[in-house]
């Protein structure tokens, strides 16, 4: 009988009421391991093991959250390879960016771990005599994490991290999809001398146990990366329940191309951006808005370089594309597809891909001419699948980019420094890149978006202190 991996509660390895086998999207007969599912029951216990726990973790010093940190990073770091190749198994993307964003996971531990050490607070003089004014902050207390599949070790570690640095103690619902690499990040703070109940870790249906854990009074904050329609679902449950709340969604995010760009960058930020861990990330760039007179000579380019590109196995070192993550995905793109050519739109590319594995393989593709109120270009399809916009000028460019219900990352390829500086002041969206892909950030500072992408606070850097902590002013007379 194969082992099962078991949920994590109150610092004990705690079976499930029931299990599930995770797959390889690229080989889905091949199963990865075996995971216990939790029940709502088991969430309830997460959340009392946290809150157990709470007192004595928050009020552990800086340096011991510090050291605590910074050893799960370095032994994530340490065994990035290994972990890597589980990753890549379980999600699908290459193995070079498997293991890249395992590292991605050590080296933001590792920051958090500085963090816990930089904390600060200010002392302000009244404006009434011989009374003295501090405003500190504090753990906001136990937090439910709730994590996507696209990035299953580097999301919780970028929740987890900061919670633990700032004295809050956790419940991660890891996606269903990818159970592994969340359970070894929690083996690895376990192994690490993490205190009992500190994390937690449930494993199984998210309408089972998200719901669980929103109706649970003891939850004090939630963070949440995932779908618009999750997401929205969970602002309002938190909303009933005055639970702070951090919200990262979906995104529609464009990419211009000017007609003074460098044609090869401009490819290239294009290509990565759209097409690389097969479009599954929500600062991909699904629009690729291009002025009139580079367009011919872009899409052409683009179409080379995309048909160069190696589909296969992410374990196989020639791969630069893997699978989609599941049938499920496979036939969501595969029907957007088939939305565009209903439109007229013409598509090079993306069909799905006949595999001796059986695996969830498809081609990246191009749509050309489209406009911008087509439902391809305003819904995330979250797959190797793009659109191409022709504009006249840059201030068309600008319009079309902000014409959309989200506003998570833009980018432009411009050699002119006027179109990029008023491309950064003019473009609405929480990150802008300029001559970069769209998708890649740095895991020092602040990741988020406006309008329907994000809620709340930001993620990351510092600026992640504004969810993990409460603000507390003390009024203190001499």
């Amino acid at each position: 009988m194969a082992e099962i991996h078991k949920n994590y509660i109150g610092g004990a390895w705690v079976a499930g009421a029931d299990a599930s086998d995770n797959t390889n999207p690229a080989k889905p007969a091949e199963i990865i391991g075996t995971y216990a599912m939790a029940s709502a029951a088991d969430a309830d216990k997460a959340v009392a093991a946290a809150r157990q726990a709470l007192p004595e973790w928050s009020n552990t010093t800086p340096q011991q959250r510090h050291d605590l940190l910074d050893s799960v990073g370095n032994q994530i770091l340490g065994r990035a390879d290994e972990i890597g190749k589980t990753l890549a198994r379980e999600e699908g993307k290459t193995l070079p960016e498997a293991i890249g964003e395992t590292m991605r996971a050590g080296q933001v531990f590792k920051f958090f771990a500085g963090e816990a050490l930089r904390q600060s607070g200010e002392f302000i003089p009244s404006v009434r005599p011989n009374i003295d004014i501090e405003v500190s902050r504090e753990p906001v207390g136990v937090v439910g994490l709730i994590t996507p599949w696209n990035f299953p070790i580097a999301i919780p570690a970028w929740k987890m991290a900061p919670a633990l640095a700032w004295g809050n103690c956790v419940v991660l619902k890891p996606a269903s999809l990818t159970p592994a690499s969340a359970h070894v990040l929690v083996e690895i703070l376990d192994a690490c001398g993490c205190p009992k109940g500190a994390v937690n870790l449930i494993m199984g249906s998210g309408g089972v146990l998200g719901e669980a854990m929103l109706a649970n009074a003891d939850i004090d904050a939630f963070s949440f990366t995932g779908s618009v329609a999750t997401g929205r679902h969970i602002a309002a449950a938190c909303a009933a329940m005055q639970t702070k709340l951090q919200l990262e969604m979906g995104g529609k995010n464009p990419l211009v191309v000017m007609d003074d760009a460098d044609l090869d960058i401009a490819v290239a930020a294009a290509v990565n951006g759209a097409f690389f861990s097969t479009g599954q990330r929500c600062t991909a760039s699904s629009r690729l808005i291009v002025h009139a007179p580079i367009y011919d000579a872009f899409v052409e380019a683009t179409r080379k370089t995309i048909k160069a590109l190696k589909v296969g196995n992410p374990l196989d070192a020639e791969t630069q594309i893997g699978p989609v993550i599941s049938p499920e995905q496979l036939q969501s793109n595969l029907a957007y597809l088939d939305i565009a050519k209903k439109e007229g739109i013409e598509v090079i590319g993306g069909a799905a891909l006949d595999h001796a594995d059986k695996g969830y393989f498809q081609n990246p593709g191009l749509m050309l001419d489209t406009k911008n109120q087509m439902r391809i270009n305003r819904e995330e399809i979250f797959g190797p699948l793009a659109s191409v916009i022709k504009v006249g000028d840059f201030d068309e460019a600008v319009a079309v980019a902000n014409d959309t219900e989200f506003g998570l990352s833009a980018g432009i390829c411009t050699k002119s420094l006027s179109h990029a500086r008023q491309f950064r002041k003019q473009a609405q969206a929480g990150m802008v890149m300029v001559n970069l892909p769209t998708a890649g950030v740095d895991y020092h500072v602040a990741f988020g978006g406006r309008k329907g992408s994000s809620f709340g606070p930001r993620e990351q850097g510092r600026y992640a202190a504004e969810f993990y902590t409460t603000l507390k002013t003390s009024y203190i007379q001499a």
